[in-house]
């Protein structure tokens, strides 16, 4: 049973202060199922992998299931794909051996630990329940590039019914503790099956190690289902904290109408947001876009102006808040809308940060005001989703420019405009980062200001539009 992961952030062997594991030196680490071993088949300052080999004592196994009256027949004992193929087996030795690393610590490289860096994870082996599909389903809505590559058993293999394996790769953008932490999670969840009895505190296990990723997750029910063992009434528990967690993040990450009407008084004075719906519909409209989707949708106001114009006809909005969606079909009344005009638009649920195939093949994207209100950790997923994996022809992004703020009497020196901002750029710090996505995901980049300009500080918004290389292919 083998887990490797490997870096390429420079240098490379800063993975062993994240890890907490020497690269110089092999480590052995006893668990109640047998050992575990950490090595580093290769530490350079370009390139360092560290490995987690597990050595399953067979013999325990045997005699657990005999402990516990399960597998009565010497075959099933024996012979089986249990100490070889990936599984809770892993999940435990990953929280044992790397109990730090997953918890995001690190005493030598705290900012590191905190830090999206390149990497790739690789199990030799894993048992999938559902096959390949189901094994992207889990795994690329975490904004994962996912390679996978199938084994064929020979000959019969006892318990291995309806039973598929494959070695798999992950690679991404990622702090290590929350690679750890999908990892930790997701294997039993592939293999289907634990070596340990279920219990309440595994519900809080679940909800602890999968804050801030699994409320959202598309396949969040299964994940909770197959990592309790199909036990109903914490399945049933697990779901309804996760839909409560899902509805208080909808509360922060949603701009509720309370903290928006705050920025908006703030840019009242110069119809700051009507100014910025008109560019971005302009710059829809001149980019020759007939399906749109807004990322971020809120309460519809883009998704208003969109559909009055005849020249789109494929509207999708999008949002994380299930509140902000029926507060937007009831401001544009689409219960009682014409039959034709209803059939332009759709109403989703959805994360900006997770990949979801109903958001691709369309001409055009907008996302307005919400970049600001993402954790910069995340930013990467959002970027894998919107330019790589959605990838319309063009995407038409607005922000706050924070040279700006200096020019509101009202708002305190250092605060952001709402709230909820988690930062809001210069305009420098806008066109690195949308440069910096333009040329590693082929786009090309044009920036335009919103609103007033004042010569020394520019505009209140700023907005970047990115046009797709070889957008005509």
């Amino acid at each position: 049973m083998l887990l490797t992961i490997t870096t390429t952030y420079h240098p490379a062997t800063d993975l062993g202060y994240l890890l907490h594991k020497n690269p110089g030196r092999l480590q052995s680490f006893d668990l109640t199922f047998g050992r575990g071993h950490v090595f580093y088949p290769e530490a350079s300052a370009e390139r360092c992998t560290a490995a987690l080999l597990l050595d399953v004592d067979a013999v325990h196994l045997v005699r657990g299931r005999q402990e516990s009256g399960g597998d009565s027949g010497m075959l099933g004992q024996y012979v089986n794909d249990r100490p070889y193929v990936a599984s809770s087996f892993l999940s435990v030795a990953i929280s044992s051996v790397f109990r730090s690393a997953m918890g995001g610590r690190s005493t030598e490289r705290p900012e590191l630990a905190h830090t999206p860096i390149p990497i790739e994870a690789r199990i030799a082996v894993v048992r999938c329940r559902g096959g390949e599909p189901f094994l992207r389903r889990l795994l690329e809505p975490l904004g994962y590039t996912v390679t996978v590559e199938r084994h064929e058993l020979v000959g019969p293999l006892p318990n291995a019914q309806g039973a598929v394996y494959f070695t798999v790769a992950i690679a991404g953008t990622v702090r290590v503790a929350d690679l750890l932490s999908h990892l930790y999670v997701l294997i039993p969840v592939l293999d289907d099956q634990k070596h340990y009895w279920v219990g309440d505190d595994e519900v809080e296990k679940l909800l602890r190690v999968g804050e801030g990723w699994l409320a959202g997750h598309p396949e969040r029910d299964t994940i909770a289902q197959r990592y309790l063992k199909h036990r109903r009434s914490l399945v049933r528990d697990a779901i309804a904290r996760l839909v409560a967690e899902e509805e208080s993040s909808d509360d922060e990450d949603a701009t509720p109408a309370a903290r928006d009407a705050e920025e908006a008084g703030l840019e009242q004075t110069i119809s700051l947001n009507e100014q910025r719906m008109a560019a971005v519909l302009a710059a829809l409209r001149t980019s020759g876009a007939a399906s749109v989707v807004d990322f971020g949708c809120g309460e519809g106001k883009l998704l208003r102006l969109l559909l009055d114009d005849k020249q789109f006809t494929r509207i999708v909005g999008m949002d994380v808040s299930h509140r902000a969606l029926e507060a937007a079909a009831e401001r544009m009344h689409l219960e009682r809308m014409p039959e034709k005009k209803r059939a332009r638009i759709e109403l989703l649920h959805g994360s900006l940060t997770y990949r979801d195939a109903r958001l691709a093949r369309f001409d055009g994207a907008a996302v307005v005001e919400v970049i600001e209100h993402l954790d910069p950790p995340r930013l990467s997923a959002f970027e894998r989703v919107i330019f790589e994996f959605a990838r319309p022809r063009t995407v038409v992004l607005t922000t706050p420019n924070a040279e700006y703020n200096i020019r509101w009497p009202s708002l305190p020196a250092g605060r952001f405009r709402h709230r909820d901002h988690r930062f809001e750029w210069t305009r420098a710090q806008l066109q690195a980062w949308a440069g910096s996505v333009g040329d590693r995901l082929g786009y090309h980049v044009a920036f335009e200001p919103v609103g007033p300009v004042d010569p020394d500080v520019g505009p209140p918004t700023q907005m970047a539009v990115f046009t797709r290389q070889g957008a005509d292919d």
